[in-house]
């Protein structure tokens, strides 16, 4: 039996394949069933079933490059990226395309019935078609995930460097975490823009939750202090414990242009003094 001919009992035989199939995904189990709905679940079963009909008369071992199998190649692409951001694990997508085989084998045993030959070559067919599409789809999960990933570390970074208006012309930046290149970077472009549009002359960079304090940390926060500098803003580093000063010493980092205070509040008495402000509290 060529491809041709499996595609012939793809067609012949649609609806019940597709029904079977349904069943062995549902019998699967997972949380698949509450993502999506059974009606979208039967839409891209039968897409799939399509495009794979498509294909075959290119032949399965053609799945990764010939034009035939674009459709399926693209399908099984998109459909993978879509469940990683849903929440799909991966063996509930690998499932959706390997549940596929019953089906079709039990089509190959009653056209090949008294052939075991025919029978056994065209199981292997499609094994490797539908194990190369598996894999392909796992790459794509995989890639996903990936994206989803650096989406949310993205979007973390961002709200872990918050630039707070404390006062006018005084902002305040509270920085929580390693900082490393990448994240220095967001912070240099996060309080710059600040700057600009609060036309604000004294930042606070507080490190109070930054857990350590290196010789390339330090180097980072003069690199964001300078920039700063540049945009016509003075900077203030608070949250100096005792042991983030023992290691500037030891490391030898010149912070002397630098001004340093203990804590976000000593630091905003300062800004607050240079700003020509006072603070006073008022009897009640």
């Amino acid at each position: 039996m060529t491809a041709s001919r499996i595609a012939a009992i793809l067609e012949q035989h649609d609806a019940q394949i597709l029904s079977e199939w349904l069943r062995e995904q549902a019998s699967a189990g997972g949380r698949g069933a509450a993502l999506i709905g059974e009606g979208e679940r039967q839409a891209q079963s039968r897409e799939l079933l399509e495009a794979i009909r498509q294909g075959l008369p290119a032949g399965v071992e053609a799945i990764d490059h010939a034009p035939a199998w674009a459709a399926a190649r693209d399908f099984v692409a998109g459909i993978s990226r879509s469940r990683a951001a849903q929440g799909f694990t991966p063996s509930e997508t690998a499932t959706f395309i390997f549940s596929l085989k019953r089906p079709l084998f039990d089509q190959l045993r009653t056209a090949h019935a008294g052939d075991a030959q025919a029978l056994a070559d065209d199981v292997w067919r499609i094994s490797a078609m539908l194990d190369r599409l598996g894999l392909l789809s796992m790459e794509h999960f995989q890639r996903g995930r990936e994206d989803v990933i650096q989406r949310q570390q993205a979007d973390m970074l961002e709200l872990s460097t918050p630039v707070v208006k404390l006062w006018d012309g005084i902002l305040a930046l509270p920085m929580i975490g390693t900082l490393d290149s990448h994240r220095t970077q967001i912070v240099m472009e996060t309080l710059l823009q600040r700057i600009v549009e609060t036309g604000a002359e004294i930042a606070i960079i507080d490190i109070t939750g930054v857990p350590t304090v290196d010789t390339l940390t330090a180097q980072h926060l003069l690199k964001t202090v300078t920039a700063a500098r540049l945009m016509g803003a003075d900077c203030i580093i608070s949250g100096i414990r005792p042991q983030i000063a023992q290691t500037i010493v030891h490391l030898g980092v010149d912070l002397q242009d630098v001004s340093t205070k203990a804590s976000l509040a000593d630091a905003f008495r300062v800004a607050l003094d240079r700003s020509g402000l006072t603070i006073k509290r008022v009897a009640r």
